[in-house]
């Protein structure tokens, strides 16, 4: 008996790791959920251009609010937290936006793109 518990504590510790392997599996093969700039840009376009330059070709906007270049080279991180925060209180002249999580990563992917 004393030397089968040495044996059992090996094979249990075995079983583990194999559960452990098999349910990270699943997470491993998943891929990753990057934000899309490509997004972020008929995003901007469809929200955002009414008001803002969301391009970098040079025209003008309907009012005068920064062009995305601009917001884009100010300092400070631009993330899609801090985007979806940001809009969630808007100055008084922005109309209220409403983006989920994944529609502020890619807006903001878009905007670290403007970046220079």
């Amino acid at each position: 008996m004393v030397r089968l518990l040495p044996r059992l504590a090996g094979i249990a510790t075995r079983a583990v790791l194999v559960a452990a392997g098999l349910v990270a599996l699943p997470l491993a093969a998943t891929p990753s959920l990057a934000a899309d700039a490509s997004a972020g840009q008929a995003i901007a376009q469809r929200w955002c251009a009414s008001c803002h330059v969301v391009g970098t070709a040079p025209q003008s906007a309907a009012s005068d609010a920064p062009t995305f270049a601009s917001i884009a080279a100010r300092d400070g991180d631009i993330s899609g937290p801090w985007l979806a925060f940001r809009l969630l209180n808007p100055h008084p002249q922005m109309p209220q936006v409403s983006l989920t999580r994944a529609e502020a990563a890619d807006l903001a992917a878009y905007l670290a793109t403007l970046r220079k």
